[in-house]
């Protein structure tokens, strides 16, 4: 929030959560309506991370992330999960619940460590040409997007 906090004269606040050890995209607005539209799991928006493991993930593994599993509080399954390049221990990985820490609680199920999670994507919205620690306001279009849920 220090990084905004001269944005504007409105209050702002997150729309989701990133959790300390999580980096990326993260939305904020004084839209209370439209945070509700972006967050309610009713609404199942989609969201993608990027996941760097201490180990390889196995192609079963990652089929177990696409079926889905039972944790704690409940059945989870990715929406879609893969390879990022070459890299084996490197996943793309494609949700729309907002349960806390599920990403990371899906691989340490499997056995393995999350080292790096950033999301790259949310609602529509990427990260792309937005260096880390920087900002932008949205455009228009992209709060009509955002608004409509013309997005997906």
């Amino acid at each position: 929030m220090d990084l905004v906090k001269d944005a504007c004269p409105e209050r702002i606040y997150p729309v989701g959560r990133l959790d300390r050890n999580t980096t990326g995209l993260l939305l904020l607005t004084n839209d209370g309506d439209l945070t509700k539209k972006l967050t309610h799991p009713s609404y199942e928006k989609k969201k993608i991370y990027q996941v760097e493991t201490d180990k390889n993930i196995s192609k079963a593994d990652l089929q177990a992330l696409a079926d889905g599993f039972e944790l704690e509080d409940g059945f989870i399954a990715a929406d879609a999960v893969s390879y990022v390049g070459d890299s084996k221990n490197i996943i793309g990985i494609e949700i729309h619940s907002g349960r806390n820490r599920i990403v990371r609680r899906m691989l340490e199920h499997l056995g393995y460590e999350v080292k790096r999670l950033d999301r790259v994507y949310f609602a529509g919205l990427t990260k792309l040409n937005l260096p880390r620690g920087k900002w932008r306001f949205l455009t228009e279009k992209e709060i009509t997007i955002l608004k409509t849920g013309m997005y997906e």
